[in-house]
């Protein structure tokens, strides 16, 4: 696979990061000793370790039936399968509701959660809940989102003002005047108002005649196709239709394949929904961006395990969980594989290729 962009950050370059900081040695040690995870009658607990209790940890989400998330609940269940304990509470806000989440956010502290992987969608509604939980011992991680001022012990997910930054160079290639749709699931939310923000800056410098016209789209999957499709019926001289998130970009892709406008305007946005994979193969969307959501599911559970077994030694570190453009040069391992860590159905191992291609020499580090 190609990319087509220039990236500080791939996936590839994302799990060079697993093993970057404090936690280097103690994820390493992980993945190469745990072999399963029953714990024996011999009292060991997963792989070489020692046996554990059935530690509880519970992810508060902001939008917990959204399609997007689908691989991040299977990351989450599998790092807690591998090491042996019960799956993790998935809990939060159907919608984006703030106070629905820190709600689920102080019920897990009240019944003395072992761990909380929280999305901070919100700058100051997380913060004394907080505090709190780490009063009383139980460790706290972003994911997905992050904020300023507050006290998780890591983040794991993606730049998200960065990848706003390339998007919006990405597109300046395609766009240099004119008028674009941005669909945003949740104006000012953190999980993507930094990357609308980072679009508008890079096209303030790349292509300075490009004016974006942002449209919510709403945090209710279903409802953002009319949002869109609203949006360009009222513009229809726009000269390209992008999105912030999951469901706009998927949505994205049904309007342009439905108005056969493939060709006639452009189109990228985020994420590896069905719809938008298939876009992407069919020249709907001209790219999207694969931020690894499985990770973002996957990696909390095993920074939370190995902070606990370790008593804090093993800190876990930022992981950004990278910034891959798929377009349609590389969409075909994404179409062929429908793996479970896109949010496809195939649980089987993906064949490796003949030859891994190089990642952008800027993702190297000395």
């Amino acid at each position: 696979m190609t990319s087509t962009v220039t990236s500080d950050y791939s996936r590839r370059a994302a799990l060079r990061l697993v093993g970057a900081g404090g936690g280097a040695v103690g994820v390493g040690a992980l993945l190469a000793a745990c072999g399963g995870g029953r714990q024996g009658s011999e009292g060991k607990g997963a792989g070489g370790f020692p046996a554990t209790p059935p530690w509880r940890f519970v992810f508060v989400n902001h939008v917990t039936t959204n399609s997007f998330f689908v691989p991040t609940r299977t990351g989450l269940a599998d790092a807690a399968a591998l090491l042996g304990l019960p799956a993790p509470q998935w809990t939060g806000s159907q919608d984006g509701n703030v106070s629905e989440m820190a709600n689920a956010f102080n019920t897990a502290i009240t019944s003395n959660a072992d761990g909380i992987a929280v999305a901070l969608t919100d700058d100051n509604a997380f913060v004394e809940p907080t505090k709190r939980a780490l009063a009383k011992g139980i460790p706290v991680i972003a994911y997905n989102a992050t904020a300023a001022n507050n006290f998780p012990l890591t983040y794991v997910g993606q730049d998200l003002y960065r990848s706003g930054f390339l998007m919006g160079q990405r597109i300046a290639r395609d766009v240099t005047s004119g008028d674009i749709l941005v669909g945003i699931s949740q104006p000012g939310g953190n999980n993507v108002q930094p990357r609308l923000d980072g679009i508008t800056d890079a096209l303030k410098q790349a292509a300075p005649g490009v004016t974006v016209r942002s449209v919510n789209t709403g945090a209710e999957q279903a409802a953002e196709l009319n949002a869109i499709t609203a949006a360009y019926t009222g513009n229809p001289g726009a000269k390209g239709i992008y999105a912030v998130d999951a469901g706009s970009t998927a949505s994205i892709a049904q309007l342009i394949t439905s108005r056969n406008l493939q060709g006639k305007v452009h189109a990228g946005g985020y994420d590896t929904l069905a719809d938008t994979i298939k876009g992407v193969g069919s020249g709907a969307l001209d790219f999207t961006i694969d931020q690894s959501a499985y990770l973002q599911g996957f990696l909390p559970v095993l920074y939370m395990y190995m902070y606990r077994l370790s008593g804090t030694l093993v800190t876990p570190p930022v992981t950004d969980t990278g910034l891959t453009f798929v377009t349609k040069e590389n969409v075909g391992p994404y179409q062929s594989a429908n793996s479970k860590f896109e949010g496809g159905p195939n649980a089987a191992m993906v064949p490796m290729p003949s030859a891994i291609p190089l990642p952008p020499a800027t993702a190297l580090t000395r």
